[in-house]
Order: C-alpha cells, then structure tokens, then sequence
C-alpha cells in the first residue's frame, strides 16, 4: 500500500466515525447545527494537518499541542457546555489517533479503539442504566400553601399546573412583599434534558391567571 493510498484511506475511515458519531450519536439529542460544525470541521483539519506532521521534523506531540493551546484560548471566550466540551476532546482525539494508527499501520487495533468509542458515547447518550433527576426553579405565588402542614396540597397544586410527577420540593426565597415564594421542583427527568443540552434549570412564574 502506497503513502498515498494509506493517507486517504485513513482519512476517509477517520472521517467515516466522525460522522457516526455525530449524525446518529450526537444529533439527534440537540440537532445543533452551530457544533455539528465546529466538531467535523475541527476534526477535518486536525487529521489532515497531523497526517503531513508525522512526515516532517516536528511530530504529533507539538502539533496536537498547538490545537490544544488554539481549543483553550479561543473557546474560553465563549461558554460551551460540558456536553459539547467533551465531545470537542472527541473529535480532537480522533484525528490524533487515527492519523498515528493509520501511519503505524495498526488497523485491527484502530477498528476497535473507534468502534469502542463509538458504543461508548451511544451507551451515554441512551442513558442506559443510568437514572436522571430534572429540576426546575418556579416563582410561585400561593404562599399560604408552603406550610408544612400544607405540603400535600402544595405538591398537588404544583403537579396539576406543571404537568410533571413532582418527587420533592425545595423552598427558597419569600417574599411577603410581593406574595411570591422560589420553588425548586425535582422529577424524573426521561429525556435527560438538563444534561444532554448542559443548561441550568430555567425560572417558570406561575401565576393566578393561568389557572382560570
């Protein structure tokens, strides 16, 4: 096999899991098109500047190195989820990876090193054997219902308006001013979406006219 046929190989088997991972892996649970960009364009580039690294003096140590440097400063600018932090590692890796085994010629090992990483991030983004708590701040304006002895009625109030099956309450701030008091509410998150779009719980004011 020639250097040349080697190289495009590699590059289109790198390119190949790249796209797994992020049409049928990553897409489907934020159909974000802003990182569905960054992640095979960062992984494009990598591969294909590594690959004429390992031809010359400076070697995939520095040149890594150099995309490291470029993903912290320039990203820390921007806030970026934990999420999508960790799927740029991905696909920064990727390429540093693939280009070096396809180079050493290692592709039994470089088959199963992908693949592996594949069902890994399938496995996380399923959620399987994992349990995911939900939570949401609510600016509630029944006051006289946040009374211990008054917590079952609270919680049905709160269920009936929210449509959620609520497992506990937090109390937070009141404010006899204004009659509003800060709830927190926790329930069984089934499409994990706090996590998988790495957000903070948002606020929800409910007020009297949204019960008539």
């Amino acid at each position: 096999m020639s250097d040349f046929t080697g190289f495009l190989i590699g590059f289109a088997f790198n390119l190949l899991v790249a796209v797994i991972l992020v049409r049928w892996i990553y897409y489907p649970s934020t159909q974000n098109k802003a990182y569905v960009f960054t992640f095979l364009a960062f992984n494009t580039m990598i591969y294909f500047v590594l690959s004429f690294l390992t031809r010359i003096e400076i070697g995939i140590g520095v040149g890594f190195g150099l995309f490291a440097i470029f993903t912290i400063l320039r990203y820390r600018t921007d806030p970026i989820p934990i999420r999508e932090m960790t799927y740029l590692f991905i696909f920064a890796a990727l390429p540093v990876m693939n280009s070096a085994g396809a180079s050493s010629m290692i592709w039994w090992q470089l088959v199963c090193a992908n693949l592996a990483i594949l069902g890994v991030m399938f496995i996380l983004e399923k959620g399987w054997g994992f349990h995911y708590e939900a939570s949401k701040r609510i600016v509630y304006e029944k006051i006289d219902l946040i009374q211990p002895e008054r917590r079952s009625d609270l919680l049905a109030d709160l269920e009936a308006r929210t449509g959620l099956k609520i497992k506990r309450i937090a109390i937070g701030k009141i404010d006899f001013l204004r009659d509003v008091a800060d709830i927190k509410i926790f329930y069984d998150d089934l499409f994990q979406e706090g996590w998988l779009n790495g957000e903070e719980p948002a606020f929800i004011t409910i007020t009297k006219d949204e019960v008539n």
